[in-house]
Formats: C-alpha cells, sequence, structure tokens
C-alpha cells in the first residue's frame, strides 16, 4: 500500500513544480517583454522628439536670421514632447522640459520686432546646443544605463562659427 502513495505524491510534487515553473516563466516572460516594448517605446519617442526639436531649430534660426516671423510646425513638436511624457524617464523629461522652454525663448526672440542682437542670438543658440546634448545624455542612459555620455554634440543647432557668418554686419542691425 506504500508503492500507490509514493506514486501520488511524487506525481503531486512533480505536478506542481510544473505549475510553478509555468507561472514562473510566464512572469519573467511577460516582464522581459514588457521592459522590450518600454525601452524600444522611449527610443522612438527621443527620436521623434530630436526630429521635431531640430526642425523647430532650424525654422526660427532661418526666420531670425531672415528677420522675418518664424513659420515653425509647431503641432508635431508638441506631440512629439507630449508623447515624450508617457515614457520618459524624469531625468529625461527634465532634460526636454528644458530643451522645450529655451525652445519658446528663442520663439519669443524671434517675435521680438526690435533690432537682432548677435548677443542674445549667441546665447540663445549656446542654450539650445548644451539642452539638446543633455538631453541625448540623459537619453542614452535612461537606454541603456551602462552607456558612457556624449561629450560633443551631434546635429541639432549648429556650432556658432557657422552661423556668425549669415549675420548682418555689425553696425546694419546690431
Amino acid at each position: 500500500m506504500a508503492a500507490p502513495w509514493d506514486v501520488l505524491v511524487s506525481t503531486s510534487v512533480g505536478a506542481v513544480a510544473t505549475i510553478i515553473g509555468i507561472v514562473v516563466g510566464g512572469f519573467v516572460g511577460r516582464r522581459s517583454q514588457n521592459q522590450q516594448w518600454l525601452r524600444d517605446t522611449q527610443t522612438a519617442a527621443y527620436g521623434a522628439f530630436l526630429q521635431e526639436f531640430t526642425a523647430v531649430e532650424i525654422e526660427l534660426r532661418e526666420a531670425y536670421l531672415d528677420d522675418r516671423p518664424n513659420n515653425a510646425n509647431w503641432p508635431p513638436f508638441n506631440a512629439a514632447l507630449t508623447s515624450l511624457s508617457l515614457v520618459a524617464t524624469p531625468d529625461v523629461a527634465n532634460a526636454a522640459g528644458d530643451l522645450a522652454d529655451a525652445i519658446g525663448r528663442f520663439a519669443l526672440l524671434v517675435a521680438d520686432r526690435s533690432p537682432k542682437n548677435r548677443d542674445n542670438l549667441q546665447r540663445i543658440m549656446a542654450e539650445l546646443a548644451s539642452g539638446q546634448l543633455a538631453f541625448v545624455n540623459a537619453a542614452r542612459s535612461s537606454l541603456d544605463g551602462s552607456q558612457q555620455p556624449i561629450n560633443r554634440q551631434l546635429g541639432g543647432p549648429p556650432p556658432w562659427r557657422e552661423i556668425e557668418p549669415y549675420l548682418p554686419t555689425p553696425g546694419a542691425a546690431d
């Protein structure tokens, strides 16, 4: 009579172990899938924000240099910023907010109908460049904490030496 109990116990233990394995495996697999989805979604949101930031920055810069009202396409920029808020880490969200604030200040500078000022443009361009670099580094860190920050801006607002030749000559509008 002892033999049937041994078989029943070992079969029960095997069944319970199998069920626990399935539950734990499902949990681990789902968690891994969720993390991969979040990372992919963050990457797409970060990239879309950088694209829209660059488009608006270029338009604002050209409008400032041409001394005309800006024709920036604000809805995609704002949509990218809003989408970013759904998946960004706090550090990335803060960096994006700082960059959006700088873009807003640049738009006000472009809209200001007083004579253009070389120093104001240089200041805002430096703020945009450092803000973009801070955003990129925060985004890289959030996607993979082992990535080292970059110390050189790639893309985005051009260096001052590339903007300055397009400014009106000193004394004309300075």
